[in-house]
């Protein structure tokens, strides 16, 4: 594959707009933003108000609400568009991209009626262009204000990863290359719940203990699944897998885990979202987990309380009497 000249971004939230602007200081980078306020703010201020403050981004990027001028030419097209949106937006830009050129998802969430992880969606809608994965522990605003993070793409063909790898990153945005596509997407998917879980224990106030238990026996449910579908073991241990847990359950930034700390305070979930400017993927994936845990015959207790929270009306309370009254098995045994 040739090296990168041109990208296009799809979607101007705050990941987004974080990857064109890493983007823009490799290459010619345009972002696509659904609402033409947002994109003239990005084009002509060079600032993201409404998700990432007044922090500034890249000075060469360019910014339209025009989907076919942003991805006119692009070498490769990046889809920061969340899951439940996904499908539509990569049917919208089909006729206007260059063949054969590789895309790649930016999202971390299930679409909710198939089951399908974001990869598919978009081999589904765009079945002649290379798919990549772009995945990791990384908070926005801390990535944009040049603090040290690293990410993976993931994708079958190293000579499609390396000119992303190269595109993607800066001096203190590392980006690794991992084959596993199906291990490196289900850990950013799965992570979301664990950190609503988490939020949950912190909001309840349970103790330090209690959230160590449940970020540990979550990434331990997130391996599980994930070798029932076929994904390597050894990728739950890595960026995408234990690392992504450790900031979305930690982080105060971390959307996921302020929904379950506000549903451990009491509050209810249609309150909590609608005080949102942003999705939490987890609201949205705990169902079909759920379901695709089922349909592999997979025990999560975890992912099941959760989604009896979020979706059924459960308090966080019974949620943790629930997952309290759940007998232990040999550790090792539960995890593989």
């Amino acid at each position: 594959m040739n090296p990168i000249g041109r990208v296009a971004v799809l979607g101007a939230g705050s990941w987004g707009t974080t990857m064109a602007s890493i983007a823009a200081t490799n290459a010619q980078a345009t972002i696509w933003a659904r609402d033409p306020d947002l994109a003239a703010e990005i084009h002509g201020l060079h600032k993201n108000s409404r998700y990432l403050g007044e922090r500034p981004l890249a000075p060469g990027l360019r910014a339209t609400s025009d989907l076919e001028l942003a991805v006119a030419g692009a070498d490769v097209v990046a889809f920061g568009i969340p899951s439940r949106s996904l499908r539509q937006v990569a049917r919208d830009v089909a006729p206007f991209l260059r063949p054969d050129i590789p895309v790649v998802s930016l999202a971390k969430g299930l679409e909710r009626e198939t089951r399908l992880r974001p990869s598919q969606v978009l081999a589904q809608e765009l079945p002649d262009h290379p798919i990549a994965v772009l995945s990791g522990p990384n908070l926005a605003r801390e990535v944009l204000d040049g603090l040290a993070a690293a990410a993976v793409i993931a994708t079958p063909d190293p000579d499609v990863a390396r000119p992303l790898q190269d595109v993607f990153r800066t001096e203190l945005f590392r980006v690794y290359r991992n084959q596993d596509v199906l291990g490196s997407e289900l850990g950013g998917i799965l992570k979301n719940i664990v950190a609503i879980a988490t939020g949950m224990a912190e909001g309840l106030s349970v103790g330090d203990n209690t959230r160590a238990m449940v970020i540990t026996r979550g990434l331990a449910e997130m391996t599980r699944l994930g070798v029932a579908m076929g994904a390597d073991p050894h990728t739950f241990t890595g960026l995408t897998g234990m690392g992504d847990v450790i900031a979305t359950c930690s982080s105060t930034l971390s959307r996921n885990r302020h929904v379950g700390l506000e549903l451990g305070r009491g509050r209810g979930i249609d309150e909590i979202i609608a005080d949102m400017n942003q999705v939490a993927e987890g609201v949205v994936t705990a169902r079909p987990v759920v379901e695709l845990a089922a349909e592999h015959d997979v025990d999560l207790p975890i992912a099941t309380e959760v989604d009896a929270v979020v979706n059924e009306g459960r308090s966080a309370a019974e949620a943790y009497r629930g997952l309290r009254s759940s007998a232990p098995e040999s550790e090792k045994h539960s995890v593989a």
